[in-house]
Protein backbone atom coordinates (compact mmCIF):
# COMPACT_ATOMS: atom_id res chain seq x y z
CA UNK A 1 0.00 0.00 0.00
CA UNK A 2 1.41 3.44 -0.93
CA UNK A 3 1.77 5.97 1.49
CA UNK A 4 -0.58 8.48 1.75
CA UNK A 5 -3.75 6.02 0.24
CA UNK A 6 -7.03 6.83 1.03
CA UNK A 7 -7.33 3.52 2.99
CA UNK A 8 -4.19 4.01 4.69
CA UNK A 9 -5.78 7.77 5.92
CA UNK A 10 -8.85 5.64 7.65
CA UNK A 11 -6.68 3.49 9.28
CA UNK A 12 -5.05 5.15 12.24
CA UNK A 13 -3.40 2.21 13.37
CA UNK A 14 -1.88 0.98 9.95
CA UNK A 15 1.35 2.90 10.81
CA UNK A 16 1.69 1.16 13.97
CA UNK A 17 1.11 -2.33 12.58
CA UNK A 18 3.84 -1.77 9.37
CA UNK A 19 6.10 -0.19 11.82
CA UNK A 20 5.76 -3.39 14.57
CA UNK A 21 5.94 -5.77 11.32
CA UNK A 22 9.00 -4.07 9.89
CA UNK A 23 10.85 -4.59 13.53
CA UNK A 24 9.68 -8.50 13.22
CA UNK A 25 11.46 -7.99 9.67
CA UNK A 26 14.19 -6.28 11.23
CA UNK A 27 14.86 -9.10 14.00
CA UNK A 28 15.45 -11.90 11.69
CA UNK A 29 18.07 -10.62 9.14
CA UNK A 30 21.86 -11.31 10.07
CA UNK A 31 24.69 -8.57 10.73
CA UNK A 32 25.40 -8.47 6.46
CA UNK A 33 21.65 -8.13 5.45
CA UNK A 34 21.34 -5.11 8.35
CA UNK A 35 23.86 -3.39 7.33
CA UNK A 36 22.35 -3.50 3.47
CA UNK A 37 19.42 -2.41 4.86
CA UNK A 38 20.88 0.49 6.74
CA UNK A 39 23.20 1.45 3.58
CA UNK A 40 19.82 1.41 1.35
CA UNK A 41 17.88 3.57 3.66
CA UNK A 42 20.94 6.16 3.89
CA UNK A 43 20.80 5.63 0.18
CA UNK A 44 17.29 6.50 0.07
CA UNK A 45 17.52 9.72 2.14
CA UNK A 46 19.91 10.92 0.15
CA UNK A 47 18.18 10.38 -2.96
CA UNK A 48 14.80 11.81 -1.60
CA UNK A 49 16.93 15.47 -1.15
CA UNK A 50 18.58 14.93 -4.38
CA UNK A 51 14.68 14.66 -5.94
CA UNK A 52 13.38 17.66 -3.65
CA UNK A 53 16.68 19.87 -5.20
CA UNK A 54 15.70 19.01 -8.79
CA UNK A 55 12.30 19.49 -8.05
CA UNK A 56 13.21 22.98 -6.65
CA UNK A 57 15.55 24.17 -9.76
CA UNK A 58 13.15 22.86 -11.89
CA UNK A 59 10.27 25.00 -10.37
CA UNK A 60 13.03 27.89 -9.90
CA UNK A 61 13.65 28.01 -13.91
CA UNK A 62 10.34 27.58 -15.17
CA UNK A 63 8.86 30.61 -12.49
CA UNK A 64 11.68 32.49 -13.75
CA UNK A 65 11.93 31.62 -17.32
CA UNK A 66 8.00 31.94 -17.52
CA UNK A 67 6.99 34.46 -15.31
CA UNK A 68 10.04 36.96 -14.86
CA UNK A 69 11.61 36.87 -17.89
CA UNK A 70 8.67 35.92 -20.24
CA UNK A 71 11.50 33.40 -21.80
CA UNK A 72 9.81 30.02 -21.66
CA UNK A 73 8.30 29.01 -24.60
CA UNK A 74 8.42 25.47 -24.97
CA UNK A 75 8.21 25.67 -29.17
CA UNK A 76 11.74 26.62 -28.60
CA UNK A 77 14.06 23.81 -29.07
CA UNK A 78 16.63 24.96 -26.51
CA UNK A 79 13.93 25.82 -23.85
CA UNK A 80 12.12 22.31 -24.43
CA UNK A 81 15.29 20.29 -23.74
CA UNK A 82 16.26 22.49 -20.77
CA UNK A 83 12.78 21.91 -19.19
CA UNK A 84 12.03 18.03 -19.70
CA UNK A 85 15.69 17.25 -18.99
CA UNK A 86 15.41 18.53 -15.81
CA UNK A 87 12.06 16.77 -15.71
CA UNK A 88 13.53 13.42 -16.74
CA UNK A 89 15.98 13.79 -14.17
CA UNK A 90 13.54 14.16 -11.66
CA UNK A 91 11.59 10.71 -13.22
CA UNK A 92 14.95 9.15 -12.88
CA UNK A 93 15.90 9.99 -9.21
CA UNK A 94 12.01 8.64 -8.36
CA UNK A 95 12.59 5.46 -9.92
CA UNK A 96 15.76 4.91 -8.22
CA UNK A 97 14.61 5.73 -5.13
CA UNK A 98 11.67 3.60 -6.11
CA UNK A 99 13.46 0.54 -6.19
CA UNK A 100 15.64 1.16 -3.18
CA UNK A 101 12.39 1.02 -1.21
CA UNK A 102 11.17 -1.98 -2.74
CA UNK A 103 14.74 -3.47 -1.45
CA UNK A 104 13.82 -2.14 1.79
CA UNK A 105 10.89 -3.93 1.97
CA UNK A 106 12.89 -6.91 1.41
CA UNK A 107 10.05 -8.19 -1.83
CA UNK A 108 12.99 -8.50 -4.17
CA UNK A 109 16.46 -8.19 -3.69
CA UNK A 110 18.71 -5.57 -3.82
CA UNK A 111 19.82 -5.18 -7.65
CA UNK A 112 16.58 -5.96 -9.61
CA UNK A 113 17.85 -6.52 -13.28
CA UNK A 114 14.57 -4.88 -14.89
CA UNK A 115 15.09 -1.81 -13.00
CA UNK A 116 18.32 -1.01 -13.58
CA UNK A 117 17.52 -1.44 -17.31
CA UNK A 118 14.10 0.54 -17.04
CA UNK A 119 16.79 3.53 -15.37
CA UNK A 120 19.16 3.12 -18.34
CA UNK A 121 16.32 3.51 -21.08
CA UNK A 122 15.22 6.57 -19.34
CA UNK A 123 18.86 7.91 -18.89
CA UNK A 124 19.02 7.64 -22.34
CA UNK A 125 16.15 9.10 -23.78
CA UNK A 126 16.86 11.94 -21.49
CA UNK A 127 20.27 12.12 -23.35
CA UNK A 128 18.45 12.25 -26.74
CA UNK A 129 16.04 14.76 -25.65
CA UNK A 130 18.54 17.38 -24.44
CA UNK A 131 20.85 16.86 -27.25
CA UNK A 132 21.04 19.33 -30.21
CA UNK A 133 20.66 16.99 -33.06
CA UNK A 134 22.15 19.10 -35.41
CA UNK A 135 25.79 19.75 -33.34
CA UNK A 136 26.04 15.81 -32.47
CA UNK A 137 27.67 13.48 -34.68
CA UNK A 138 25.50 10.84 -36.45
CA UNK A 139 27.59 7.96 -35.10
CA UNK A 140 27.28 9.00 -31.99
CA UNK A 141 23.17 9.12 -32.65
CA UNK A 142 23.18 5.78 -34.31
CA UNK A 143 24.81 4.90 -31.12
CA UNK A 144 22.42 5.62 -28.78
CA UNK A 145 19.48 4.28 -30.91
CA UNK A 146 21.31 1.30 -30.86
CA UNK A 147 21.55 1.17 -27.36
CA UNK A 148 17.60 2.06 -26.87
CA UNK A 149 17.03 -0.94 -29.33
CA UNK A 150 19.08 -3.22 -27.27
CA UNK A 151 17.77 -2.43 -23.78
CA UNK A 152 14.15 -2.12 -24.97
CA UNK A 153 14.62 -6.04 -25.88
CA UNK A 154 16.18 -6.74 -22.75
CA UNK A 155 13.60 -4.88 -20.67
CA UNK A 156 10.73 -7.01 -22.66
CA UNK A 157 12.58 -10.17 -22.19
CA UNK A 158 13.12 -9.73 -18.61
CA UNK A 159 9.23 -8.63 -18.01
CA UNK A 160 8.16 -11.88 -20.32
CA UNK A 161 10.71 -13.79 -17.79
CA UNK A 162 8.45 -12.62 -14.80
CA UNK A 163 5.11 -13.15 -16.48
CA UNK A 164 6.07 -16.29 -17.25
CA UNK A 165 7.55 -17.14 -13.39
CA UNK A 166 4.04 -15.57 -12.29
CA UNK A 167 1.87 -17.89 -13.94
CA UNK A 168 4.00 -20.45 -12.36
Amino acid sequence: MSIGSPSQKRDPGLLRRELDAARGRWRVLGLYERFEQVIVLLLTGAIAVIVVAAIWNLMLEVAISLVLKGQLDVTEHAAFQRVFGMVFTVIIALEFKRSLLVAVERREGIVQARTVVLLALLAILRKLIIMDLAETEALKIIGLAATLLALGAVYWALREQDRRFERG
